[in-house]
C-alpha cells in the first residue's frame, strides 16, 4: 500500500459523564459530527474510557462485547458516513480490558489494543478492575503506520521504541489524565515524540471527576521534533493538523539517532 505523504488529524477533546454509556456515546457523536462536517481528515482520535469516564468501579456496568457494541457501532456509523479512519480511543469490553478499538474508512473494526500498562496507585486501583493486554499494537491504514498506547502507558518509553523500530509514523497516546499531573503530561508526551523523531498525537480527556478532581483537558498534536500543531485546554472540542510525512523521514534521514541504538545497555557495577 502506498504511504501518504500528507496526513490530516482530527483529535477529540470531550468531558465523559461518569457511567453514563448511553449519554457518552451520544455526547461523542455529536462532537464528532460537528467537527467532521467542517473538513475532510484521515484519521480522528479519541481519549481513553470515552464510553464511561475514568471511574473504575463504573467500569464493569458499562463493559459491552465487541459483537454488539453501541460504542463500536457508533464509530463505525461516523466512520462510513465522513470516509475517515477512527482510532477509537478507548472502551471497556467484557472480559474486563481497557481496549482501543481501530474502524478504517469502510466501517470495519480491523484491531483492537488493549492497553499494557494499569495504573495501580495513588488511590486508583485499575488494576483491580480490568486485565492489562499482552502486547503492543501497531495498526496500518492508509499506508500510515500508527502505534497504540493509552494513558499510563505513556510512563514506559520502551513500547514506544518498539513502535519506532516497527516503522511506526505515528504515536498516539489516549488518556484521561489528571489535572494534578500537568508536568508529567507535557514532559512525557514531548519526549515521546522526540525521542522517536515521530508525529505524536497526545489526547487526554477534560471535565470533572466522581470524587472531586478534574481531568487535566490538555490535548496536543506535536511534530517529530516536539513542537506544538495544534493544542486545546479545557474546552470540549476537536484539534486538527496536517501532517507532511514526507518531512519527516527527511529529519530521519539527517538526524539517524535510531542507528545509534545500542543492543544491550548492561549496567556495569563498580
Amino acid at each position: 500500500m502506498e504511504t501518504k505523504t500528507k496526513v490530516k488529524l482530527l483529535a477529540i477533546q470531550l468531558g465523559s459523564v461518569i457511567g453514563n454509556l448511553e449519554e457518552n456515546i451520544k455526547k461523542a457523536e455529536k462532537l464528532l459530527n460537528h467537527e467532521l462536517i467542517q473538513r475532510k481528515v484521515d484519521f480522528v482520535f479519541l481519549p481513553e474510557v470515552w464510553s464511561v469516564g475514568w471511574d473504575c468501579p463504573s467500569f464493569e456496568s458499562c463493559a459491552e462485547d465487541v459483537e454488539n457494541s453501541e460504542a463500536i457501532k457508533m464509530l463505525q456509523r461516523v466512520a462510513k458516513k465522513y470516509d475517515t479512519n477512527i482510532i477509537g480511543g478507548s472502551i471497556i469490553l467484557k472480559g474486563m480490558t481497557n481496549s482501543c478499538p481501530v474502524v478504517n474508512r469502510n466501517g470495519e473494526l480491523v484491531c483492537i489494543y488493549d492497553k499494557n500498562h494499569l495504573f495501580s496507585y495513588y488511590g486508583c486501583d485499575e488494576g483491580k478492575f480490568i486485565k492489562a493486554g499482552k502486547n503492543p499494537v501497531m495498526v496500518e491504514l492508509d499506508g500510515v503506520k500508527i502505534g497504540l498506547t493509552i494513558c499510563y502507558d505513556i510512563r514506559f518509553p520502551e513500547i514506544y521504541r518498539a513502535y519506532r523500530k516497527a516503522g511506526a509514523d505515528i504515536l498516539v497516546n489516549m488518556a484521561a489524565w489528571g489535572a494534578s499531573k500537568k508536568i508529567p503530561w507535557d514532559s512525557m508526551t514531548t519526549s515521546r515524540a522526540v525521542e522517536n523523531q515521530s508525529y505524536f498525537v497526545a489526547l487526554t480527556q477534560t471535565g470533572d471527576l466522581s470524587d472531586g478532581t478534574k481531568n487535566l483537558g490538555h490535548s496536543m498534536i506535536l511534530d517529530y521534533k516536539g513542537d506544538i500543531l495544534s493544542e486545546i485546554n479545557k474546552v470540549e472540542g476537536g484539534i486538527y493538523a496536517e501532517v507532511n510525512l514526507d518531512e519527516m523521514y527527511e529529519f530521519r534521514d539527517k538526524c539517524r539517532v535510531i542507528d545509534d541504538i545500542k543492543d544491550s545497555y548492561e549496567v556495569v557495577i563498580k
